[in-house]
């Protein structure tokens, strides 16, 4: 059977991108998300010019938003997140063990934002594009060929601060 990711998250995080909100908005990429079995959009858009509200387009329940507290909730409710490339916002989508597509700024200077994506998909956790090629992504994309983010190990830490302060006896 194949996965319906009848609900999506989608967030640009606490910035402005633009690109983003408009090319998600446009009928290709909604359509994209149609075939993928999207029937409800939560859409966090940040600073963005567009206007917050409830939209049906392409046959889509789209509720868009500017902020709030935490997005934890609209993470864990969706069946698929799409987000920005913001470290914050890939780490809960993963920690919460969702199908992630991660779209990345190409506008941004000196973005970093591109080497946390690259890595986390080498990594086989998630899947990156850009607002170029989100739509062809969209149409090709196998979220079961993705691996489980791992759970944090405190003792990994311990383990290293236990080394780095481990008293070592003078020698004579």
């Amino acid at each position: 059977m194949v996965n319906e990711y009848r609900r999506c998250f989608i967030t640009v995080g606490t910035t402005k991108f633009d690109l983003l909100v408009d090319t998600i908005m446009t009928p290709l990429v909604l359509n994209s998300l149609k075939k993928m079995g999207c029937k409800v959009v939560t859409f966090q858009i940040g600073n963005s010019n567009f206007q917050p509200g409830i939209y049906d387009k392409e046959g889509i329940q789209i509720n868009v938003y500017r902020f709030k507290d935490s997005i934890l909730d609209d993470i864990n409710s969706a069946d698929l997140v799409i987000s920005h490339a913001g470290a914050g916002s890939c780490l809960e989508s993963l920690e919460a063990g969702k199908p992630l597509l991660v779209v990345v700024n190409e506008e941004l200077m000196d973005n970093h934002q591109i080497e946390l994506a690259e890595q986390l998909q080498v990594d086989g956790h998630l899947y990156y594009c850009t607002c170029d090629t989100i739509e062809t992504t969209l149409e090709m994309l196998d979220f079961s060929m993705l691996r489980p983010f791992p759970k944090p190990d405190p003792t990994i830490f311990l383990k290293y601060l236990d080394d780095v302060l481990r008293v070592k006896p003078k020698s004579n």
